[in-house]
């Protein structure tokens, strides 16, 4: 029985699915498909992958809503999910992200680059990442069931806030540039502008609250997270 990592792919156009199919597979990684939203879902609760490729456009169901719905189930919100798709603009890449999507690429795209944004995310999603509960301050952040509390109180935050927070709390008192953000925290290299970095820190302080101190602005250099 194999033990290499299987990597679902969500696409409905047969030539996609048999160029991504046949790179992975020269990657050393195993795959399956399904065409539509429905089908993904069965693909699912037949086999876990360690991996989904997802498209925007399905002819049933939207990959962003799709998405939506992994994010909020607590059996599959954690399961790693590249966007591959046809929607360029930055604001898609941000509803992308900010939906939860690990990574995002756009058609048409590199199958090099393609295997190696698989093989980087399932490295920082493998199973040597601590599931303990982080806490710093007032704030703790439990990846088990995917909550942050602030002085014991749950708060709302999203998904890519969740996932910059997350980066924060096991890198504590060091200053990252945007760029840096960008590629550790989102792999997405040159996907989406430096600024929208910004974006995510300003949503996260909004959502620690009084918490909020502990995000650090260093001029010219980028952020740093303090225990205090």
């Amino acid at each position: 029985m194999t033990t290499d990592p299987t990597i679902l792919i969500v696409e409905d156009e047969p030539p996609i699915v048999e160029l991504v199919s046949f790179t992975l597979r020269a990657a050393g990684l195993q795959t399956t498909a399904a065409t539509t939203a429905a089908q993904a879902i069965e693909c699912l609760q037949k086999q876990r992958p360690h991996l989904m490729l997802l498209d925007w456009m399905l002819p049933d169901l939207s990959g962003l809503r799709l998405l939506g719905r992994l994010r909020s189930s607590r059996e599959y919100q954690d399961i790693p999910v590249i966007m591959l798709t046809a929607r360029a603009m930055e604001e898609d890449r941000i509803l992308g992200l900010d939906t939860g999507a690990d990574d995002y690429m756009t058609k048409p795209f590199s199958p090099r680059e393609l295997a190696s944004r698989v093989k980087a995310l399932l490295r920082r999603k493998g199973p040597e990442q601590a599931e303990a509960v982080l806490h710093a301050g007032a704030i703790a952040l439990d990846p088990g069931n995917v909550t942050v509390r602030v002085a014991g109180r749950r708060i709302d935050i999203g998904q890519a806030e969740y996932k910059l927070l997350k980066f924060f709390l096991t890198n504590p008192e060091r200053v990252f540039s945007r760029a840096q953000l960008l590629d550790k925290v989102w792999g997405l290299q040159a996907a989406i502008e430096e600024r929208t970095v910004d974006v995510h820190v300003l949503r996260l302080r909004k959502a620690l609250g009084d918490a909020q101190k502990q995000v650090r602005t260093v001029r010219g250099e980028g952020y740093l997270f303090s225990h205090q």
